[in-house]
C-alpha cells in the first residue's frame, strides 16, 4: 500500500536468531542423552548428503558459552533454540536425566544473564527412538501423552524463566517428508492415510500441551511454528485460481486453521474422506483443539519462499519429484497433486542454489494473510538464506548476498507492520552455520562461519560480514534497513 514505509520497528521488537538441537549440539551420546530417530535415520546409507550426521554437528554442546557470547556481542534480543527430548528423557519417558536438565538450565541462565530472551522450541523433529521402537512414535496416539508429560516437565523446570514457547516446529514438513517422500524419519513413502493420522496426533499433542501450560499457571506466549509457503495463482484463469484455493486448503490452512480455530478446512476434509485417507478423530478431540486454539498467543511462521499454483491434470506431476539437496541449481522437479494443483517455477523471481524462490514480498503477503484470517500476533521464527560461503585467507566471509536477502525481507516485514500486522519477533535462520538436515554442512545459513565441512574441520567460529550488518540493524532498531546497501 502507498505511504506504508516504516523507518523504525516497534520499541519492544525482538530481534533474534534461531537454531535446532540436532543441527548444532553434537555430543549425541554424551551427558546421558538417548538415541533419537534422527540419530538412527542418518545411519541409513543414502539418506543424507555424503552421509553427514549430527553426531558432532558444530559442537554447541561444548561451545554454547562462546556462541551465546557472540549473540550478546551482536545484541540479539531473543534466541530461539530447541530442547532435545532425548536429553531430558533418554528413553522418551520414565526417569529424568539430570545432566540434560543442567545443560539447558545453563543455556537459559546464560541467555538471561546476557539480556537475551530465551524462546524455546519443545520439539524440533528429534523424537526419542525408544518411542519409535515401543509403539511407532507419531503413528500411535500413545505419543500424545508422552509428549505432554515431556512438555510439562519443561514447564515445571523453566516456566518461570522462559516466556516464549513453541510446541512444534514445522509439523507440515516433518510429517510430509517422513510419511510421503521418505526423506525424513521414519522414511515411509506415499503413506497418505498415516500422514493425516500422524498429523492429527501431532495436533492433539500441541493442543494438550497448550492447555497443560495454562493449567499449570503459564502466563507467557505459546504457539506452534508453521513452515508457511504462501501461494500465487499462475494467472487469472479460474481453474488456476481454484488450484490455488485447493493448495491453500491442503498445504497451508490444514495446519493454521487447526492452530488458530481448532477446526479442519471443510473442503479439504471432504476431499480426504472421499479418498478414504481422512484421519480418525476420537470423541472430544475437536473440543480440545478448539479450546487450545483460544489459548495460543501467536502464529509462528518459518518463511523461506512462496510458490505458484496451476491446475494439474490427472496424468500430471505427483508429489514425489526430486528435491535439490546438492546445491546444483535447476535440479529440483515440479511437484503437485494430480487433478488438484502443481507448483511450477515463478518466472518473476530469482532462486537460491537450492531452487528456493527468493520473494521478500511473500513475507509481507503471509503476514497480511495471517492478520486478516486469524487476527493473531506473529513470530517469524525462521527466515534466512542457505548459500555457499567462502572463508577467505584473512578469515573474513563476504556474504553480501545474505545481507541483501535479509535486508529486503526485513523491509517487507516493516511494511507489513506499518499495515497493521502485529509482529512480535523476527528470528533469522540461523545464528551459526549448522547441519542442514539432508544438505550436509555445505549449505550455510549463519552469521557465524563454522570451520567444518562433510569431512570435519577445526570448528573455529568466524564472524561474517552479515554479523556486523545485523548488529547495526539491531542497534538502530531497523533504521539502517532503509539506507542503501
Amino acid at each position: 500500500m502507498e505511504q506504508m514505509k516504516v523507518e523504525r520497528f516497534p520499541e519492544d521488537f525482538l530481534w533474534g536468531s534461531a537454531s535446532a538441537a540436532y543441527q548444532i549440539e553434537g555430543g549425541y551420546r554424551e551427558g546421558g542423552k538417548g538415541m533419537s530417530n534422527w540419530d538412527a535415520f542418518v545411519r541409513i546409507p543414502g539418506k543424507t548428503y555424503k552421509g553427514t550426521t549430527g553426531d558432532l554437528a558444530v559442537d554447541h554442546y561444548h561451545r554454547y558459552l562462546e556462541d551465546i557470547r557472540l549473540m550478546a556481542e551482536m545484541g540479539l534480543k531473543t534466541y530461539r533454540f530447541s530442547i532435545a527430548w532425548t536429553r531430558i528423557y533418554p528413553e522418551g519417558r520414565g526417569e529424568i536425566n539430570q545432566q540434560g536438565v543442567d545443560f539447558y538450565t545453563a543455556i537459559i541462565d546464560e541467555c538471561l544473564r546476557q539480556h537475551i530472551e530465551p524462546m524455546v522450541t519443545i520439539y524440533h523433529w528429534d523424537l526419542p527412538q525408544a518411542l519409535v521402537d515401543a509403539y511407532g512414535g507419531w503413528e500411535s496416539p500413545q505419543v500424545i501423552d508422552d509428549f505432554v508429560a515431556y512438555a510439562k516437565t519443561l514447564f515445571r523446570l523453566w516456566g518461570q524463566k522462559v516466556k516464549y514457547w513453541i510446541t512444534l516446529n514445522e509439523q507440515n514438513i516433518f510429517t510430509s517428508l517422513g510419511w510421503l517422500t521418505a526423506q525424513h524419519p521414519p522414511g515411509k513413502f506415499d503413506d497418505q492415510k498415516m500422514f493425516y493420522q500422524v498429523n492429527h496426533h501431532a495436533f492433539m499433542a500441541h493442543a494438550k500441551t497448550v492447555l497443560a501450560y495454562r493449567e499449570m499457571g503459564g502466563k507467557g506466549n505459546i504457539g506452534a511454528s508453521f513452515a508457511y509457503t504462501p501461494s500465487y495463482a499462475l494467472d487469472c484463469r479460474p481453474m488456476n485460481a481454484m488450484a490455488k484455493c485447493n493448495y491453500d486448503d491442503l498445504k497451508n490452512y490444514w495446519w493454521m486453521d487447526v492452530y488458530a480455530y481448532g477446526r479442519y478446512p471443510i473442503a479439504a476434509m471432504t476431499y480426504l474422506k472421499k479418498k478414504n485417507i481422512a484421519p480418525v478423530i476420537q470423541d472430544g478431540d475437536m473440543e480440545i483443539l478448539k479450546k487450545a486454539a483460544s489459548e495460543i498467543t501467536f502464529m509462528g511462521v518459518n518463511y523461506y519462499q512462496s510458490c505458484v499454483c496451476e491446475y494439474n491434470p490427472m496424468d500430471g506431476v505427483t508429489p514425489y519429484g526430486e528435491m535439490n539437496t546438492t546445491g546444483v541449481k535447476g535440479t529440483a522437479q515440479v511437484t503437485g497433486i494430480p487433478g488438484i494443483y502443481k507448483n511450477p517455477a515463478n518466472p518473476y523471481l530469482l532462486t537460491t542454489d537450492w531452487d528456493w524462490s527468493i520473494d521478500p514480498m511473500g513475507l509481507q503477503f503471509c503476514c497480511r494473510e495471517i492478520t486478516s484470517r486469524y487476527g493473531l500476533p506473529i513470530v517469524i521464527s525462521e527466515n534466512g538464506l542457505g548459500a555457499f560461503d567462502k572463508l577467505e585467507a584473512d578469515h573474513r566471509i563476504h556474504d553480501d548476498y545474505r545481507i541483501a536477502y535479509l535486508q529486503h525481507h526485513l523491509q517487507a516485514l516493516g511494511e507489513a507492520i506499518e499495515e497493521g500486522c502485529r509482529v512480535i519477533a523476527y528470528c533469522t535462520w540461523s545464528f551459526t552455520d549448522l547441519l542442514s538436515w539432508l544438505n550436509g554442512y555445505q549449505k550455510r545459513y549463519g552469521f557465524i562461519y563454522v570451520d567444518r565441512d562433510e569431512e570435519g574441520g577445526t570448528l573455529d567460529r568466524y564472524k561474517k560480514d552479515s554479523y556486523y550488518w545485523y548488529q547495526n540493524v539491531i542497534q538502530t532498531n531497523g533504521e539502517s534497513l532503509y539506507k542503501l546497501l
